[in-house]
């Protein structure tokens, strides 16, 4: 199905099911013992989702060679990427939000999902994390979280509302100071945006950055010649596994603009690094091309506000 202007998900189905699939991802890399990053939150996460595929994909029960396009290679490679990419955005804040890095004090994650780093990471006193999500979304979390007796180790503050909805009116509301410089955070958001909603994510956040405000996201230059039929016949393996992600009608493809040259033409001086250079920085084996990867190299984007 079609994503429409109004559409709505949990953590189970459409957009929301990425998250846990995300948070698995998490959750499997937090054991890996190289110790790329330290997640504690993402396993009791997705078990409270509920979903038996991710449940079995972080305990090692899954048998891939029932499942069409997945070997050991494949989900060790998504592991992998997924620990290399929660440990450049961890690096960002811990960069950033430090004495050394201007003494940023408010954060901001854009459709948190199931991100838990207002738990886990170690923010300087005086910390303020915004999470925005859909309300549906932000009270799973809060709940659960609380259920197992886990606590913010900054002030957490939810903004439970659709970043479709007048986002920047309900986080001022929330306590969000745009005087103050901001560490914003857009992780795994851009595919899911029609591509002017893109560019309207990133005008409001300049609108509300103050001088020394830092970013951070992603672009996937891939979007732009997105094959859905090739996605949708890969991703059917998945559907018959109970796996609610249609990844074919989730995305928005098509031309739109570069992230990179967007942001800095609104006077963010960001730079960009590919996860395969995130692999090496690491010194994890980067995993072989797939002829068959729908999205390709994706590109690592983070920087600071000069204008």
């Amino acid at each position: 199905m079609s994503r429409a202007h109004d559409d709505e998900w949990d953590l189970a189905s459409s957009v929301g099911a990425t998250a846990t699939m995300v948070a698995a991802g998490r959750a499997m890399a937090t054991k890996d013992p190289r110790g790329l990053i330290h997640d504690p939150f993402a396993e009791p996460l997705v078990r409270a989702v509920g979903v038996d595929f991710f449940t079995k994909m972080m305990d090692g029960d899954l048998d891939l060679d029932a499942i069409e396009n997945a070997s050991q290679v494949r989900m060790q490679a998504m592991v992998d990427g997924m620990a290399v990419r929660t440990k450049y955005f961890d690096d960002y804040f811990a960069q950033n939000m430090g004495a050394t890095g201007g003494g940023i004090r408010q954060a901001v994650i854009l459709a948190s999902g199931l991100d838990s780093r207002a738990y886990r990471l170690p923010w300087p006193d005086g910390t303020v994390v915004y999470e925005i999500d859909q309300p549906r979304v932000i009270e799973f979390k809060t709940s659960t979280l609380t259920g197992i007796g886990a606590e913010p180790t900054a002030t957490r503050r939810t903004v439970p509302i659709d970043l479709r909805a007048d986002w920047p009116a309900a986080l001022r509301a929330a306590g969000f100071d745009p005087a103050a410089p901001t560490a914003w955070l857009a992780e795994g958001l851009l595919i899911y945006l029609p591509p002017e909603a893109q560019d309207r994510l990133f005008d409001n956040i300049t609108a509300l950055s103050a001088p020394g405000s830092t970013i951070a996201t992603e672009f996937v230059p891939g979007i732009v010649d997105f094959d859905a039929d090739k996605v949708r016949e890969m991703s059917g393996s998945f559907r018959e596994h109970g796996v609610d992600i249609d990844m074919a009608s989730l995305v928005y493809a098509g031309e739109r603009n570069h992230v990179l040259d967007y942001l800095r033409s609104k006077k963010w001086d960001v730079d960009g690094t590919t996860r395969t250079e995130l692999f090496r920085r690491q010194g994890i084996e980067v995993p072989p091309p797939q002829n068959d990867d729908p999205l390709g190299e994706i590109i690592f984007i983070s920087g600071r506000l000069t204008g």
